[in-house]
């Protein structure tokens, strides 16, 4: 298993974009999390086949209606093992 570790700037919060990350990790069958950051980004863990994990990506950049992704930077990895199942959003 593979893992990313990313932040998410933008307009990404108060638009449901937690709620569309969460929902596309457990169509693509991935493990972790998404969670709110203090400074106005998000920020996300996700474990899972390689394939999964691009075409997850692919759906981050893109974001839902009314979020607008600025740029996706990755952060320190964390361990696939650490990331559970179904992907969750945490606080």
């Amino acid at each position: 298993m593979e893992s990313i570790h990313l932040e998410i700037s933008g307009r990404v919060q108060g638009v449901g974009f937690r709620w569309f990350v969460r929902e596309r990790a457990r169509e693509l069958r991935l493990s972790g999390w998404v969670r709110n950051r203090h400074d106005g980004a998000v920020e996300v863990a996700a474990s899972g086949e390689a394939e999964a994990l691009l075409r997850f990506q692919t759906a981050l950049r893109e974001g839902p209606s009314g979020a607008t992704v600025e740029s996706l930077r990755p952060l320190p990895p964390v361990p696939a093992e650490l990331l559970k199942t179904p992907f969750e959003i945490t606080r």
